[in-house]
Order: structure tokens, then C-alpha cells, then sequence
């Protein structure tokens, strides 16, 4: 297959493809031509990609995973352990945007929103732009 069929079946840019090959995820053969040859199984290790960059992994994470998904004597415990982590990792996201989230929406209730120049919002924004300018 060429690159172009891969991304096709794969659901991938081209680019993304390209990248994965330039990080050593994937390693397409190559023509005599020089252009890439992707194997069935070339294309199967990109869906995988696809699907653990779907769920938030890093690329980091996706190397572990698809190093222990090739690796027949790997526990699953290892497996588990790097989604845990990850868990562990959106939780504090969403702690982070839950914090983000009642912060402003105090700020929004606390502004008029009329003619007035006086915004809590803009004040806000620009105690915390002033914190850093000492």
C-alpha cells in the first residue's frame, strides 16, 4: 500500500503518518523507488496509533503500548499501569478546567456586562498580568 491508501484505511493524515515514520513508530519498507511500501501489519500498528491518540495517550505512552502489544511475554500489568497513569493525568486536567471553569463563571456573574467601563473580568486578568510585571 502507499501512503495514501494507509491513510485512507488508517483514518490518518498523511502528515501524521509521515511523522510517526520520522519518530521510528512505524517502519514502512521501502521501493526501489524509494517511495513507502506499508504492510498490513505497517497499517494495523497505525490504527492502534490512532486509536491510543484518540483516548489522550502521548506519544511516549503509544511507544510503550505498542512496544508491549508486539511483546507476547508482556504482563498486563504493565499495560494497566501506563493507563492508570494516564487517568491519574486527565483527572488533574479536569480538576484544572472544573477550577478554570467556576472561576470565570464567578467573573461573568460579577460583570454587569452594560456601558459601564468597570469589568471584573478585564480587573482580574490584569491583577494576575500585574503579579508578574515586579
Amino acid at each position: 500500500m502507499n501512503i495514501g491508501d494507509v491513510a485512507r484505511r488508517s483514518g490518518l493524515p498523511a502528515k501524521t503518518i509521515r511523522y510517526y515514520e520520522e519518530i521510528g513508530l512505524v517502519e514502512p519498507l521501502r521501493g526501489p523507488n524509494g517511495y513507502r511500501r506499508f504492510r498490513e501489519s505497517d497499517l494495523h500498528k497505525l490504527a492502534f496509533l490512532g486509536r491510543a491518540r484518540s483516548l489522550g495517550f502521548s506519544l511516549e505512552d503509544c511507544r510503550s503500548l505498542l512496544a508491549l502489544y508486539e511483546d507476547r511475554t508482556r504482563a498486563s500489568a504493565d499495560v494497566k499501569k501506563i493507563a492508570q497513569d494516564h487517568i491519574a493525568r486527565i483527572e488533574r486536567k479536569m480538576d484544572e478546567l472544573r477550577q478554570m471553569h467556576e472561576t470565570l463563571s464567578h467573573l461573568v456573574e460579577k460583570c454587569a456586562g452594560d456601558h459601564r467601563p468597570d469589568c471584573p473580568i478585564l480587573a482580574d486578568l490584569a491583577a494576575e498580568a500585574d503579579c508578574c510585571a515586579k
